[in-house]
């Protein structure tokens, strides 16, 4: 009777090999992609904050040097300007770039985006705002 269970444990091995190489497989294929997307995840992370990033400082030195050029102008007209700016660079400083989990990232982004644009209308300045993946770019 041992021989028998020798040999039926001998079989048993053969037949479920199958079944255990693929559980193994699956745990190391599963380990290797989670590595590798976090890896990716990371990468792609940073270059899209970073151009975001890059957008936003475009927009704030914009906004930073008007606010210098039309401090000297007291009148109606450039105080609605100046209102606009301001609003802008508050925006821009509420911003929260240390929390990238953040739920309304894209919404405040793009709201920012049409604030630098009606500034921009408001100015008569005309801008083309090009942030490509080899470099970005604000001209006037």
């Amino acid at each position: 009777m041992a021989a028998a269970d020798r040999t039926s444990d001998m079989f048993d091995d053969i037949v479920m090999a199958e079944e255990r190489f693929h559980g193994e497989g699956y745990q190391e294929g599963y380990a290797e992609g989670s590595h590798v997307g976090v890896v990716e995840g990371r990468r792609y992370g940073s270059l899209h904050g970073a151009k975001m990033g890059s957008e936003i400082g475009c927009y704030l030195g914009f906004a930073l040097t008007w606010q210098c050029l039309l401090q000297k102008c007291t009148d109606e007209k450039n105080s609605k300007k100046i209102k606009a700016l301001d609003s802008l660079v508050g925006m821009i400083q509420k911003f929260p770039y240390e929390d990238p989990t953040y739920e309304k990232l894209q919404e405040d982004m793009e709201k920012i985006r049409g604030k630098f644009k009606q500034v921009c209308s408001m100015l008569n300045v005309q801008s083309d705002v090009r942030m490509g993946t080899e470099r970005s770019s604000l001209t006037f």
